[in-house]
């Protein structure tokens, strides 16, 4: 009696050990396929488009090999203040230096009220105190890279988020000297997202090639913008995503965005940005 107690105990170990190796091995493999598929997809959506973009920013050649030797003047695109009469405001954008232009824009706000005798131009860098007023031309070279306007708001609907745009520039909470990160934020891009985020009427979402724009500020890991039609989720700039009116549907990695706008069609390739159909 005891000899056969003591073989059924040794059966239900041996059916429970070689059941629980069974659905370990199966779990293993399903979490290897389920990794495989999750590598890929970062690869293609991902890498494969920053590593191609960088390459042929490498071809193109001919960058400024260092600050100093870098063009920072105006590249002449803005009117002059005497025939631009009237409040405007531009978002621009610029290629990075060196190896760096190959991954992204360094992103910029300029704005001038009715009759202003100037423009003034809003910013954040990586040296000293990051926010900067009129540290460039309002149209200047960023390392020796032209600029291009983003979006241009001119008349009554520039000067009624003028005051708007300069109170989400005075709360920027990351304007003191050592909260400037150049990855994966907070940077010149993730200023240039506050600002959008906070004043919606501007209409658009910060260009998907400015790495560092879906780091939230105030370390928040989400956004609803004050007119509740865009959300954003993420954590730290590193991985996330976006949608709504102005972002469309993106996602977020490592500082890269891959999506689609559908009021506006284009799509959105990492570090190459938006190409509108």
């Amino acid at each position: 009696m005891h000899k056969s107690c003591t073989n059924l105990s040794n059966a239900r170990h041996l059916f429970t050990s070689s059941f629980l190796k069974v659905g370990y091995w199966d779990n293993m493999t399903t979490f290897r396929k389920l990794f495989r598929k999750l590598f890929f997809f970062v690869l293609v959506l991902f890498i494969l488009p920053a590593l191609t973009s960088q390459a042929a920013w490498q071809l193109r050649g001919n960058h400024a090999p260092s600050w100093n030797t870098a063009d920072w003047t105006s590249a002449g695109i803005f009117p002059s203040v005497v025939n631009e009469t009237g409040a405007v405001v531009y978002v621009m954008a610029a290629k990075t230096g060196r190896w760096k232009g190959g991954f992204a824009v360094h992103t910029w706000i300029v704005t001038k009220e009715v009759g202003a005798a100037q423009y003034n131009r809003y910013e954040v860098v990586g040296w000293g105190k990051p926010l900067r007023r009129n540290a460039y031309a309002p149209d200047a070279r960023w390392y020796s890279n032209d600029p291009q306007i983003v979006k241009v708001i001119r008349g009554d609907h520039a000067k009624h988020i003028i005051p708007k745009i300069n109170n989400a520039i005075r709360n920027y909470p990351h304007s003191q000297r050592g909260n400037y990160i150049l990855w994966p934020g907070p940077n010149s891009n993730s200023f240039v997202a506050h600002v959008l985020n906070e004043v919606p009427e501007i209409g658009i979402a910060p260009p998907s090639n400015a790495v560092g724009r879906d780091f939230l500020s105030g370390g928040r890991y989400f956004n609803v913008d004050p007119d509740w039609r865009n959300l954003q989720v993420n954590y730290k700039g590193i991985v996330g995503f976006a949608m709504g009116r102005r972002s469309g549907f993106e996602l977020h990695f490592i500082g890269l965005t891959a999506g689609v706008d559908f009021l506006n069609p284009a799509i959105k390739l990492p570090s190459f940005g938006r190409i509108g159909f």
